[in-house]
């Protein structure tokens, strides 16, 4: 993943601010706060702003996924081109289901604070939309998910537990 940041670094690099280029890093779906963070550590930006940045590009998107999205799918379903797209993500969604289910609020949480491949905040809300989570239920599971992410990925980025050892 850091190579493919450090790419994303170098071409948005050419015409944004180092703080901006995080924040769109922060954005993206499957990069997120994950890749955020890492790119503030390759741009040397102080953590406490690294910190706010990544988290706040996190969490963006996700009322509007959560409002959104089901309209969205119902939309680009009527219309051939996108409905194998539409279809490639409500089975992720119905892959993941299992795993949220079994412990609820707390498995939503982890789902998406947990930093593995298909996991994170858009995934969360994708899960939470097509399943029809309650959207409070639903924000706070996610927005704790990204707490735990940051923390994860601070330890792992910037090697907080190094800084507090010393």
């Amino acid at each position: 993943m850091d190579k493919f940041v450090l790419n994303i670094v170098n071409i948005l690099s050419k015409t944004f601010s180092k703080e901006m280029i995080v924040f769109i890093i922060s954005l993206m779906p499957l990069l997120e706060l994950r890749g955020g963070l890492i790119a503030a550590t390759l741009l040397k930006i102080p953590y406490m702003r690294a910190a706010i940045i990544c988290i706040l590009g996190n969490v963006l998107p996700i009322p509007f996924i959560l409002l959104f999205l089901n309209k969205i799918f119902d939309l680009m379903e009527k219309w051939e081109p996108t409905k194998k797209i539409v279809r490639y993500f409500k089975d992720k969604a119905i892959k993941n289901k299992p795993k949220i289910d079994k412990y609820g609020l707390l498995g939503l949480i982890l789902f998406v604070g947990i930093p593995l491949p298909g996991t994170g905040a858009w995934t969360g809300a994708l899960v939470a939309s097509v399943f029809n989570m309650d959207i409070k239920k639903a924000s706070i599971g996610i927005f704790l998910g990204i707490i735990l992410a940051f923390i994860i990925m601070s330890i792992v980025s910037y090697g907080i537990i190094g800084n507090i050892i010393r």
